[in-house]
């Protein structure tokens, strides 16, 4: 995924996520996409309190005002990106080089030095609710990383359109 609402959606939902269950979150999908204008990042940039509000007695979604806020600080902050590094550049710039997938699910990692470094450098552009374990999972989800075992029968498939994915990005 290259696409700038596609990657702030994939985020936002991660954030939300912390600490429930995927289950919860994919069962709310569809009522975080209505609340957030489909995640539209310059729509959700001019969020304001009585917004806020709206989507605290919104039960379509999860209704914690961190998160709420913090969506919406990521809105602000990836339209400002926008003239530096779009998100989609600055995620992708982030892609580790291939490497073999652990031995076995004991060995998978909560997180890694590139999505520490991806965390802090998103955190420096403003974004919040972006510790190194929520942009890993984040960075799994869009395809960045691929940390199927080694045995894995989608391995060597995941692998080779993660390869494509990271040719670099062209800037519009």
């Amino acid at each position: 995924m290259r696409d700038e609402r596609g990657l702030y959606e994939r985020l936002c939902l991660e954030g939300f996520q912390s600490g429930l269950s995927w289950l919860t979150i994919l069962r709310k999908r569809e009522g975080f996409r209505a609340a957030f204008a489909g995640f539209d990042p310059d729509t959700v940039s001019a969020f304001g309190e009585r917004d806020v509000e709206r989507l605290l007695a919104d039960a379509s979604i999860v209704r914690h005002r961190g998160k709420i806020e913090a969506a919406i600080a990521n809105a602000r902050a990836t339209v400002t990106l926008r003239a530096v590094r779009p998100l989609q550049e600055l995620f992708w710039a982030f892609a580790p080089e291939r490497r073999e997938g652990p031995p076995s699910a004991a060995q998978w990692q909560a997180s890694t030095p590139e999505s520490a470094a991806l965390a802090k450098e998103l955190r420096r552009a403003g974004f919040r609710f972006v510790g190194p374990t929520t942009v890993y999972a984040a960075m799994q989800s869009l395809g960045i990383v691929n940390d199927h075992v080694a045995v894995c029968f989608a391995r060597a498939e995941c692998e080779a359109e993660r390869a494509a994915l990271t040719r670099p990005v062209r800037r519009r």
